[in-house]
């Protein structure tokens, strides 16, 4: 059983979104612009949590492509208006009941991700949106702590759940406990690796 934590941060694409769909059309379409074709949703569902640099870099771009490529990409997400995501089965009854401050730990923008919250109404159980705006993306730990800024809240009194390794980096960075999702894009051996203080099968689990 999982206690109750006075704060709660939440990463957002597998752990309350299923976003794959959109973000992997986003960057095949970048892909296909510049000539690969060859890159299919497996393989990029594996980078949804982390800086798309990183994704960028292993299929050999050169570092003056990445910022070219991150506003195309941008573009194109934001042109396909969700319209292949979903909000993932049990986790507005969960929000709802949920007590606790509630905060986002996103590598998306934080203007992006409130406007995604409020499209599927999910805004509204947020007491904080946090993104990642100017500085460096999960693992390290900066999308955390300022969430717990906002807050004034200490480290120990946060549970942050997620279903990437990078989250679970970021967590253990910050201090924070950790919780993984096995339900996400993440391969739950890679999350075991940060050996998380909890797991979760379903979101309702949190409560």
């Amino acid at each position: 059983m999982i206690p109750s934590f006075p704060v709660y941060l939440f990463d957002v694409d597998g752990t309350l979104m299923d976003s794959a769909c959109d973000i992997c059309g986003a960057v095949r379409s970048v892909l296909k612009d510049r000539g690969r074709e060859d890159v299919d949703d497996a393989f990029l569902r594996r980078y949804i949590g982390r800086h798309l640099f990183d994704l960028f870099l292993d299929l050999g771009y050169p570092q003056e492509a990445m910022e070219p490529m991150l506003a195309a990409y941008r573009e194109a997400y934001r042109d396909r208006k969700h319209g292949a995501t979903s909000v993932i089965a049990g986790v507005p009854e969960m929000l709802s009941r949920l007590g606790g401050r509630k905060s986002t730990a996103t590598t998306k923008g934080t203007q992006s991700t409130r406007a995604m919250l409020e499209q599927f109404g999910l805004a509204r159980h947020f007491d904080h949106v946090q993104g990642t705006d100017g500085f460096p993306a999960k693992p390290e730990p900066d999308v955390l702590m300022k969430s717990l800024e906002v807050f004034g809240a200490a480290p120990e009194e946060c549970l942050l759940v997620g279903d990437a390794p990078a989250d679970m980096e970021a967590g253990r960075r910050a201090g924070v406990r950790i919780c993984a999702v096995r339900y996400g894009y993440g391969d739950p051996a890679e999350l075991a690796k940060f050996n998380p203080d909890y797991w979760i099968d379903d979101p309702r689990e949190l409560l």
